[in-house]
């Protein structure tokens, strides 16, 4: 069984700003969200871990609140330039790399659960989307807002900072799994 302590144990070893703990139930799904991901991200409909790829609505709110309990943590990378894309992506990478080792190392790569972080997938190159199956589905994790969650909703309500100074981006990672905690 993965216990809280034995949690906070293992993750002390990564670059982790900061964590929370707490109830799946204490979860709010806006379907606003879903239509900002719409409107404006150029994922929308390009990408497995994006809508509508993860499912509908109905389908990501209820895969959640499947689960007992839920983690989110925070990594930070500091850029020179918030504007510039390929800086920004290669520190969404240091993140990405966090997230599969605390897969790893501290869920023992469990597959009893769900993880999902910042921003779409970059995996592969190109996404196999939608004309074949994700080719490294163990290694591509949905973005936390295609589930139609707030990020900064739950930050708020677990006393998590999200803005860090200038030039500096937060990343965050949520965590879904059963059993105890």
């Amino acid at each position: 069984m993965l216990g809280r302590e034995d949690i906070e144990k293992k993750i002390a070893a990564f670059p982790i700003l900061e964590y929370a703990f707490f109830d799946p139930n204490e979860i709010n799904f806006y379907p606003n969200v879903r239509k900002i991901c719409e409107m404006e991200c150029p994922q929308y409909g390009g990408s497995w871990s994006c809508p509508p790829a993860v499912g509908s609505l109905e389908e990501c709110k209820a895969r959640c609140l499947s689960y007992d309990n839920a983690f989110i943590f925070s990594t930070v990378s500091e850029v020179t330039d918030m504007m510039d894309m390929e800086e920004m992506l290669a520190a969404q990478k240091e993140h990405i790399q966090i997230v599969r080792r605390i897969h790893e190392v501290v869920f023992d790569n469990r597959k009893d659960l769900l993880i999902l972080t910042a921003e779409s997938c970059r995996v592969c190159d190109t996404c196999t989307y939608p004309d074949n199956p994700c080719l490294y589905p163990d290694r591509m994790y949905p973005c936390i807002e295609s589930q139609t969650i707030l990020v900064t909703e739950i930050c708020e309500n677990n006393h998590l900072s999200f803005l860090n100074g200038h030039n500096v981006v937060t990343w965050f990672c949520l965590i879904l799994w059963n059993g105890t905690t």
